[in-house]
C-alpha cells in the first residue's frame, strides 16, 4: 500500500474509531500559558484581572451573537453546558445549516494566534494547484520570521514542493512554511491583502491581519464567529481537508550530493486528531487548527462529524489552569453540541460569503435577527456540482458531504491498520517521535 494510501486511511480510522490515550508525563512543548501576555508587570498570577468584552460588538449572524457573555437558548430535552468553560470566547455551530447552537462573546476581537493561518490557507491554496510543483528556497524567503516561531524545518538551498510546504503548515504549523508560501505569491504586502479582502467577502469583518503566519502583531486581530466562518469555507476545499485531516507524513530533509534525500516523520499539532499529551483522539474530527502565543494565549478551532451530523467549534484563550485546556473545552462544547442538536433553538448563524447572498438580501446575514430560510445555503447536489458550490463557498453542506463523504468512505480499507497504526495506549508506535523534527507543537512567543 502506497504512503498516501496508509495515511487516508489512519485518517480515517481515526475519524470513526475512538480511541483512549493514557495520560502521559509532562513534556517539554507544553504551551504558554493562556493570557501570560496580559498579566500586569510585578502582579500576582492569581490576582492579574482578566479583561472583559466589550459591550457593543458586531452583530453579523445575529443581534444575540453580539452581546456580551454566554448565549444559549435550551429547548426540552436539551442538556446545559458544560461548567468547566474558561475560554473568553468560543462557538458552537452547526457546518452545514450554519445554525449558531450557542456561544460565549462571540464576536470578541482577539489575538487569534496560529488559528489564522486557516485563512492563510483558504486564501491561497486555489493559487497552488499544482502539488508537485517544486521551489528552491532562498534567504529571501525566510527573512523576517518572529522570534520563536514554530518551524517545520525548512532549509535555505534546499528544494520543496508545494504539498510538502503545506503539510508544513498544516501539521507542524511551520510560520517558516507560510513565509515560503508568501514568497511565492509574490510577498508579504500582497498576501496580507488578499487575505484582509477574502476575510472581507467572507464576511469575517472582526478579522484584520498583519501577518499570514499569526505571529502577534499590533492590530492583528479576528474573533470565534470569523475563525469558524473562515474554517467552515476552508472544509468545503478537497485539498484544505485533506491537510487538515493529515495526522503525519513525512518530510523532506536535508539533501546531499550523491545520497539519496532522507525525510523525518512530522505530527499534526491537532491533539485532537493525533491525541497525546494526556489528550485523546475526538471521535468523528476531521481537522482543523491550533494556535498559541502570548498575546493570544490558546486557540482552536476544531470540526468533527457524529451520526451525519457535522459541528464546527472555537475557542479562544482559556483561563483555566488545566494542562490543555483549549483542546478540553473544546472537547466539551462538541460533546454538547451532538447531544444538544435539535433540541435548541439558535442563537444567530453563520452568514453565507457575500458572492452567495441573494440579491434582495441584505449584506450580512441577521444582522437584523432574522431566522436564516430553509435549504437556503444548500447547492444542488452530485458530483462536480457540489465541488463546484462548495468551492464558491455557496453553503455548508460542501463539508458535511466532503467530511462524509471524502474522508470517512475510507474506513473499510483503515480497519485492518487500527492496531499498526493507531494501537492501544502506550504502544509503542504512539509514543514514537521524530528526532529530526522540531518538539514545539505551536508557540509562539
Amino acid at each position: 500500500m502506497s504512503a498516501s494510501n496508509r495515511t487516508a486511511a489512519a485518517v480515517a480510522a481515526a475519524l470513526l474509531l475512538p480511541l483512549a490515550i493514557a495520560a502521559g508525563p509532562a513534556r517539554a512543548d507544553e504551551p504558554v500559558r493562556p493570557g501570560a501576555g496580559s498579566q500586569a508587570p510585578g502582579k500576582p498570577e492569581k490576582e492579574a484581572e482578566q479583561p472583559k468584552p466589550p459591550q457593543n460588538m458586531s452583530t453579523v449572524g445575529g443581534v444575540l451573537l453580539g452581546q456580551p457573555g454566554t448565549q444559549v437558548k435550551l429547548g426540552t430535552g436539551a442538556p446545559v453546558l458544560p461548567k468547566e468553560l474558561s475560554a473568553r470566547s468560543w462557538i458552537v455551530a452547526d457546518a452545514e445549516s450554519g445554525a449558531v447552537l450557542a456561544s460565549h462573546n462571540a464576536h470578541w476581537r482577539l489575538a487569534p494566534a496560529s488559528t489564522l493561518k486557516m485563512l492563510f490557507a483558504d486564501t491561497l491554496l486555489p493559487k497552488f494547484t499544482d502539488k508537485q510543483r517544486t521551489h528552491l528556497v532562498t534567504a529571501a524567503d525566510l527573512a523576517g520570521l518572529g522570534e520563536g516561531s514554530s518551524l517545520v524545518g525548512i532549509k535555505e538551498k534546499q528544494s520543496y514542493t508545494v504539498r510538502d510546504l503545506w503539510l508544513g503548515v498544516f501539521l507542524r504549523s511551520g510560520n517558516d512554511a507560510v513565509h515560503v508560501l508568501t514568497q511565492m505569491n509574490q510577498g508579504l504586502a500582497k498576501t496580507v491583502s488578499e487575505m484582509n479582502a477574502h476575510a472581507a467577502e467572507l464576511q469575517a469583518l472582526d478579522t484584520q491581519v498583519r501577518t499570514p503566519d499569526g505571529y502577534d502583531a499590533p492590530g492583528q486581530v479576528s474573533s470565534a464567529y470569523d475563525l469558524t466562518l473562515i474554517a467552515r469555507s476552508g472544509m468545503q476545499k478537497a485539498d484544505f481537508r485533506e491537510y487538515a485531516a493529515t495526522p503525519r507524513a513525512a518530510f523532506p530533509g536535508e539533501a546531499k550530493p550523491g545520497k539519496k534525500r532522507e525525510t523525518f516523520e512530522i505530527q499534526n499539532t491537532n491533539r485532537l486528531l493525533t491525541g497525546d499529551f494526556g489528550i485523546a483522539p475526538y471521535q468523528g474530527i476531521a481537522g482543523v487548527k491550533n494556535g498559541n502565543t502570548t498575546h493570544a494565549g490558546a486557540t482552536f478551532t476544531g470540526v468533527a462529524e457524529r451520526n451525519g451530523r457535522v459541528l464546527l467549534v472555537t475557542v479562544m484563550n482559556p483561563s483555566s489552569k488545566e494542562q490543555h485546556a483549549v483542546y478540553k473545552e473544546a472537547a466539551r462544547l462538541l460533546d454538547w453540541g451532538f447531544a444538544a442538536s435539535g433540541k435548541v433553538t439558535p442563537v444567530g448563524e453563520l452568514v453565507p460569503p457575500r458572492n452567495a447572498v441573494p440579491s434582495a438580501r441584505p449584506v450580512g446575514g441577521t444582522e437584523s435577527g432574522a431566522a436564516p430560510a430553509p435549504g437556503r445555503e444548500r447547492p444542488e447536489t452530485g458530483g462536480p456540482a457540489v465541488a463546484a458550490a462548495a468551492e464558491e463557498g455557496a453553503g455548508g453542506v460542501g463539508i458535511a458531504l466532503g467530511v462524509a463523504g471524502g474522508v470517512l468512505v475510507l474506513v473499510a480499507a483503515a480497519v485492518f491498520l487500527v492496531n499498526r497504526r493507531w494501537p492501544a495506549a502506550g504502544g509503542p508506535s504512539r509514543r514514537r517521535r521524530s528526532r529530526t523534527a522540531a518538539p514545539d507543537p505551536d508557540v509562539n512567543p
